[in-house]
């Protein structure tokens, strides 16, 4: 009887240990494209993408976070509360310079290449 109850405890442990670890490692695997806002930063700080490409930025701070481009490039997020996403679309080649409206203190830059390699100065 102790048998059996024993044998089911320990499939449910190494299933539950299994399941575990595939979703860390999914979590643990963003896109390219993805900014992390977290801590008062953006991870990465610099991003490079192939024109065409949706940068994401989500916040995963416990307060408020705002994205603008630095030369007005692209149209400024509303404010993002915790896990808030904010999207573009990077369509011409350059470096776009952007920051945190609520925190201008927190910078950050995406280098945006041509898809035939050449990288044209914004």
């Amino acid at each position: 009887m102790l048998r059996p109850i024993v044998a089911t405890f320990l499939l449910g442990a190494a299933v539950g240990s299994v399941l575990a670890a595939g979703m860390g490692l999914a979590r643990a695997e963003e896109p390219a494209s993805a900014i992390s806002i977290d801590n008062f930063s953006f991870t990465p700080a610099m991003l490079t993408v192939k024109t065409g490409t949706t940068v994401t930025w989500t916040n995963h701070d416990d307060i408020p976070h705002g994205i603008a481009s630095s030369d007005k490039a692209f149209k400024r997020s509303k404010a993002l509360d915790t896990d808030d996403s904010y999207s573009f679309t990077f369509t011409t080649p350059g470096t776009y310079q952007y920051f945190c409206y609520l925190h201008p203190h927190m910078v950050g830059s995406i280098v945006v290449e041509s898809t035939t390699g050449s990288n044209a100065a914004k």
